[in-house]
């Protein structure tokens, strides 16, 4: 997996990994990435940044909340305008996400 210059560290970090998934190439704020093929975008956004959007109301990052698809926090926009469910969407190859990191 390549790291990304965006975040200095990454939220999630892989501990163990079973051999034989393919890289998915695609971009986090312009800025070039790689997951694995099977990844949920949540997976594959915060083992390369330190959050997965900012909250609408406050400004601060949000890095999703339940996990499985039940609270609304992992909403994620595309370069297209798109807004996807992070944790129940998976990622494929050449999606453009937009973390609004640079909006506070």
């Amino acid at each position: 997996m390549t790291k990304t210059s965006h975040a200095p560290h990454a939220l999630l970090h892989r501990v163990a990994e079973a051999t034989g998934r393919d890289a998915v190439p695609f971009t986090i704020d312009g800025a070039p990435a790689s997951a694995l093929a099977g990844d949920t975008v949540l997976t594959a956004v915060l083992t390369q940044c330190t959050q997965l959007r900012r909250n609408e109301f406050s400004g601060l990052p949000r890095a999703g909340f339940c996990m499985m698809g039940a609270c609304q926090d992992c909403w994620i926009s595309t370069g297209d305008g798109e807004r996807l469910r992070a944790c129940s969407t998976f990622i494929a190859p050449g999606m453009a996400l937009l973390t609004g990191k640079d909006v506070a």
